[in-house]
This record gives C-alpha cells, sequence and structure tokens, in this order.
C-alpha cells in the first residue's frame, strides 16, 4: 500500500510537471492561458481609469483628454511593457516570479538591509490585493446603475465578493479553465468598442506622439493628480511579473502585444467619446461608449472579467504568503492543496482576513471613485522596491554599473514621481492602503529577524563524541524502548554537528532507546519546486542523517516524504525496520515511527540587549497568528511528541554564586 502510493504520488508529480511545461513552451494554449490569469488586473483597468483622469478635471478640453491618453499610452509602454515585459521577465528564479521571488535569488548577497526591500515590496503587494477585488467589481456593477438608476450597487457588491472568497476553499481549476476565452472575448470588446468610437474625434490618435504628455504635465498644475490617475493603468503589472510561473515568459510576452493594442484602443476610443459629446456628468465614459442595446452584455462581461481579476490577485496573495513562510518572513500557516493543478494553493486564514480586508474597503468608501484615492498608493512602494531588487539581480548577473545604475535612476526616478503623486491622496484615502501595508510590512520584519536571532543562537555539538553512547543504548536492555524508530529535526545542515538540545534529549532526557533514530535536516532551495534527498548512516543500520531540499513552493509533507526515503532504504537493503519485539518480528510488522519535536521558549533568564529581547518577546507572541511546527510540516500528531526546552541567551557575563561558608571558614 505504501509503495503504491509512493508510485501514484510519482507519477502525478511527473504529469503535473510536464503539464506545467508544456503550458510555459510558447503555444496557443498557453498564450490563452496567459491572457485568462496573468492580464486580469491590467485588464480591468479601463473600467475606472478614464473615469478617474476626467474626476481631476471636470472641464476638460480636447488638449487635456489628448494628453491624457498620450500618458496612458506612454505608461503603459514604459513601465509595462519594457520594465516588466522586456526586463523583469526575465529575472526569472528557475521559471518562477514576483518579488520574493526576485528576492530569493539575492538573499545571499552581503546586503544585510536587503531583506526590508523584500518584505516592503510584498506587503505593499498584499495592500493592493486587498484594494483590487473592492475597486473592480464596484466598478463593474456600478454600470448597472446606468440601466437601473436604484439598483442596490454596495449589497451586489458585498455578495459577489463573499462568492469569490468562498470559491477559493474548493479550488479554480475547473473554473480556471474558463478564464482564457472570457478574458480573450473580454479583450476583443474593449478593442472593439474603442475601436467603434474613434470616429467622435479621429484627433484622439495623436496621442502616440509623447509630446502631448509633456505638454499637459507642464501646463497644468494639477499634473500631479493627473499622474495619480494615470498610473492605474499599470497597476497589474507587478501580478503580471509574479504569473511568470504559471505561463512562461514567452507566452505572457507574445499576448501582452494582444493585450495592450486592446486597451490603448479603447483608451483612444473613450478620449475620443470624451473630446466628441463633452462627456456626461457623473457617468463612467468606460459604459458612456456602448450602444444602449449592449449595455446589459457590457456590463455582465465587466463583472466577470472583474471577479477573474480578483480571483487572479488572491492566488497572487497565496502565493506570495506560501513563499514569506518558506522565506522566513511570516509564521507557519495551514496551506491546503484544493486541486493537483501545480502552483494550486488555498489558505484559510489569509482568504477570510483578504475577504474582511474588502468588505470593510467597501463599507469605508461605499463607490469606486472613493476607491481611486485609496488605490495605486502601495502598489508604487511595490514598483520601486521591484526596481532597487532588480537593479541589484542585473549587477549580480554581469551587467555593467552603468547599465544597472541607468535602469535604477530610470524607473526609480519614474516611480517616485508616481509615489509622490499618489501620495496628494493620502487623505483621501491613501492611508488605508498603505495602513494594511505597514501593519504586514512590520509582521514579516519582525518575525524576519527574531527567526535569526533565535537560529544564531542555537548551540551545537559534534556527534561523534555521543555516537558510541546512543550505540550502547540501543543495546540496553534495562532502558525501557522509546519506540522503534525516533525521529527529531535539526537545523544544522552538517550531519557532524547536532544540537545540544537534541542529543541531550536522546541520552539525558528520559534516555530514548530505539532501534533507529532518523535526524532530519530540511534545506529550503531557490529552486521553487526542487525536492529530492540524501542520506548519511552516522551509525551503522541505527542513526541516520537525512537531508530534504525542497523548494519554496514545494507541499512541506515531511512524514510523506520520510515514509519514501525509508522505503528507498529497505530497497536498497541499507536498513531493516522490521520490529525487533519478536511476536511482531515474526510476522514481518514494522516498527513503529515517534517524531519528537522540541520547541524552544525564550527564557526570562536571558540577558541579551533590549532590542533583541524585544524581538524575541514579539516572535512568541506572532507565533499564535500562525501553526504549529508539527502541523506546518505536515506531521502525523498522533505520532508526535513536544519537548519544550528554555533559549536562554546570554551577551554578557553572569556572576557566579559563591558558597559563603567556605569563605567564611577560610
Amino acid at each position: 500500500m505504501v509503495f503504491a502510493t509512493f508510485i501514484d504520488m510519482k507519477t502525478t508529480t511527473n504529469r503535473h510537471t510536464s503539464s506545467s511545461a508544456s503550458l510555459k513552451g510558447l503555444s496557443a494554449m498557453g498564450l490563452l492561458i496567459a491572457v485568462g490569469i496573468v492580464f486580469g488586473d491590467i485588464g480591468t483597468s479601463p473600467l475606472y481609469v478614464m473615469k478617474a483622469i476626467t474626476g481631476v478635471n471636470p472641464g476638460f478640453d480636447a488638449d487635456y483628454i489628448i494628453g491624457a491618453v498620450s500618458c496612458v499610452i506612454w505608461v503603459l509602454t514604459l513601465q509595462t511593457t519594457l520594465k516588466y515585459v522586456i526586463i523583469a521577465l526575465r529575472a526569472d528564479n528557475n521559471g518562477e516570479g514576483g518579488i520574493l521571488a526576485l528576492f530569493s535569488l539575492i538573499k545571499n548577497l552581503p546586503k544585510k538591509r536587503l531583506y526590508l526591500v523584500g518584505a516592503i515590496g510584498a506587503a505593499a503587494l498584499i495592500a493592493d490585493g486587498v484594494i483590487t477585488p473592492a475597486i473592480t467589481v464596484t466598478s463593474a456593477i456600478e454600470g448597472l446603475s446606468i440601466i437601473t438608476p436604484r439598483v442596490p450597487v454596495t449589497p451586489i457588491v458585498v455578495l459577489i465578493i463573499i462568492g469569490i472568497f468562498i470559491l477559493q476553499q474548493n479550488g479554480t481549476g475547473k473554473i480556471g479553465r474558463m478564464f482564457g476565452p472570457f478574458m480573450l472575448a473580454w479583450f476583443l470588446m474593449l478593442g472593439v468598442l474603442g475601436a467603434c468610437n474613434i470616429h467622435y474625434a479621429p484627433h484622439i490618435l495623436s496621442a502616440f506622439n509623447p509630446w502631448y504628455a509633456i505638454r499637459l504635465l507642464s501646463t497644468y498644475p494639477e499634473w500631479f493628480l493627473i499622474l495619480g490617475a494615470v498610473f492605474l493603468c499599470t497597476t497589474g503589472a507587478e501580478a503580471l511579473y509574479s504569473d511568470l510561473g504559471h505561463c512562461g515568459r514567452w507566452n505572457i510576452s507574445i499576448s501582452w502585444i494582444f493585450v495592450k493594442i486592446s486597451l490603448i484602443v479603447n483608451y483612444l476610443g473613450q478620449g475620443a467619446w470624451l473630446i466628441g459629446t463633452g462627456g456626461i456628468k457623473g457617468v463612467n465614459p468606460f459604459y458612456s461608449i456602448m450602444p444602449a442595446w449592449f449595455m446589459p452584455i457590457g456590463v455582465a462581461m465587466s463583472a466577470g472579467a472583474a471577479i477573474i481579476a480578483s480571483q487572479a490577485l488572491l492566488s497572487g496573495s497565496f502565493t506570495i504568503f506560501s513563499e514569506a513562510i518558506n522565506l522566513d518572513f511570516w509564521p507557519k500557516l495551514r496551506i491546503k492543496y484544493p486541486s493537483n493543478e501545480k502552483g494550486q494553493l488555498y489558505i484559510p486564514a489569509i482568504n477570510w482576513t483578504l475577504l474582511a480586508g474588502c468588505l470593510i474597503t467597501v463599507f469605508l468608501f461605499r463607490d469606486s471613485s472613493h476607491m481611486e484615492a485609496a488605490y495605486g498608493l502601495a502598489i508604487t512602494i511595490t514598483m520601486l522596491m521591484t526596481t532597487v531588487l532588480l537593479a541589484i539581480y542585473l549587477r549580480h548577473k554581469g551587467q555593467s554599473l552603468w547599465i544597472c545604475i541607468s535602469f535604477l535612476v530610470f524607473f526609480g526616478v519614474l516611480e517616485a514621481i508616481f509615489f509622490a503623486a499618489n501620495a496628494v491622496k493620502f487623505t483621501h484615502g491613501g492611508w488605508f492602503t498603505l495602513l494594511i501595508a505597514g501593519m504586514v510590512a512590520i509582521v514579516m520584519i519582525i518575525w524576519y529577524n527574531s527567526t535569526r536571532i533565535r537560529d544564531s543562537h542555537i548551540e551545537f555539538s559534534s556527534v561523534d563524541s555521543k555516537l558510541a553512547l546512543i550505540r550502547d543504548l540501543k543495546n540496553d536492555n534495562e532502558v525501557p524502548r522509546y519506540a522503534s524508530n525516533i525521529v527529531y529535526f535539526s537545523r544544522s545542515a552538517n550531519p557532524r554537528k547536532l544540537e545540544n538540545k537534541l542529543l541531550y534529549s536522546i541520552v539525558s532526557r528520559q534516555p530514548k532507546r530505539a532501534d533507529h533514530y532518523w535526524i532530519i535536516h530540511i534545506e529550503r532551495s531557490d529552486d521553487p519546486w526542487r525536492l529530492d534527498y540524501k542520506v548519511d548512516e552516522l551509525i551503522e543500520d541505527t542513526m541516520f542523517f537525512v537531508t530534504i531540499t525542497m523548494g519554496f513552493r514545494v507541499e512541506p509533507k515531511i512524514s510523506l516524504y520520510l515514509r519514501q526515503v525509508v522505503e528507498d532504504l529497505v530497497k536498497d537493503g541499507e536498513v531493516d525496520i522490521t520490529s525487533s519485539y519478536p511476536s511482531l518480528r515474526r510476522h514481518g510488522v514494522a516498527g513503529d515511527f515517534r517524531f519528537v519535536v522540541i520547541n524552544r521558549l525564550f527564557s526570562a533568564e536571558s540577558s541579551c540587549t533590549r532590542k533583541d529581547t524585544m524581538l524575541l518577546r514579539m516572535h512568541d507572541r506572532l507565533r499564535h497568528i500562525g501553526i504549529s511546527d508539527l502541523k506546518s510540516m505536515g506531521l502525523d500528531t498522533s505520532g508526535v511528541v513536544m519537548e519544550s526546552v528554555p533559549l536562554i541567551i546570554s551577551t554578557s557575563h553572569r556572576r557566579r554564586i559563591r558558597r559563603s561558608d567556605q569563605s567564611a571558614e577560610a
């Protein structure tokens, strides 16, 4: 039965790996899937961008609209096409993208504060994940008010958002297959609607000339506000990079050509309609360019696109937290894998927390025009952090210093301007996303630093001096057998050095006699999907050191992986796990396995710096928002023993107590 499970898992894994690889290669199916799951966020931006631009200057004229559309075209070209599609997609971590995947590529460089860049960028992206479902769904449903003015927008938005989040726990594998065709129809609709309205003002095509963008920003005193509105057209660019692992660089790059054309044509159509008609006060130009007979279809399509955009961003949020956990940025959380699709995961705690955040956003801001003020500020921070990491990565990969500096200065200045433009909206709603990003970033930074402090104070000893003792313990019939097989977890990558507390647990703290001792060390790999092991035999047929190397996107099912390791060793004749009890051995019954997990609790007896004390106390408090080590490693709790030991950190000389009676006699 065990071997059948092992074979089935290998077959399934190979099938999924080959399937994933085929989707990442350039193909018609890969292009369709890229259109469906990569461009949902940026693809719904026409719902609110032109509405936000006209909201800055309700008394607009033709020059204003042409200049604004020109800004949109060149922001999509420079920010999305050049930075993300052409440059960032090449900075992949074994095919995976996103700010934390990028951070993992350079985290070992001798730059002490680099983790701050990764943490702040990831936290800002999470904040964007809270506001995006709210603004996209609200903008889509507001189209109903054109058909039926008295429609209750907020209740409908709330119901749709709740439905989106409930859907997550069942997986989106089957529904995801419909994303491609639907979003293909959506982008075709955007392009056709835009093209059909250019006749209102054909000279809108002059927006391709960047001079009109420059003139607009140099003429209007409210150019900061204009840039803040224009920036909304590129907010999905970071999500585009994060989805690299799902579709591959070439599928995303080629499909972006079609997506970009559709977006630009739609913006041109909205701009031409605004110039030709003067617009209708209080009416979103996105819906105004639709024929009356098409309005119900357009609203339905908008709602569907908003749902897909929200779904894609939620999946991205789950991936970010999964990576953050494996990179020591976040306490361990319960992760579910609702489907067999590679990369499909679901984190219940994050799902319901994001739902609460989205509902608060809807009730706090009510309509999309107010949400626009909260939208965009956080994502500019993520883009700035990505720019910094990309510049360091390019230099690390051998690019010349002047190219890296030019890249950093150009996009850094551009995004700093966007940040300043969006910062003007701080009091109008920008504070909300910065509050969310700030809270997430604080947790990440505290957890990262406190984990490093804890790990740095683990004491290791040579195992060689204990091997003879452990061998004698195994053969000592006077000591009751604790289990046939005892499994420990070690943070040491060196088989010859183990934690003092681990060795103490075996030989001193209720001596644990066993037939076999298994020491497992989990090594995290920068290769996202790597999964392999190696075994060092410390005592023949008695003590084994197993190093399991896992990528930061691999599901940590340690019980299953250890079972497969043992099966391999048994098959190769390297170990016999048949029970040593005569009655059980006669019938070929395998010995039992018991896991011993050592839980180190920060001790009040520690004498370390005030900063370290605060971080370690915060670490102990933050552990409560996560799950225990045994649950996070997929261990069967019925065979696990938790041993709590004090973590005593001493950075100063301690006084030693003196015996007073001997001193007096002397």
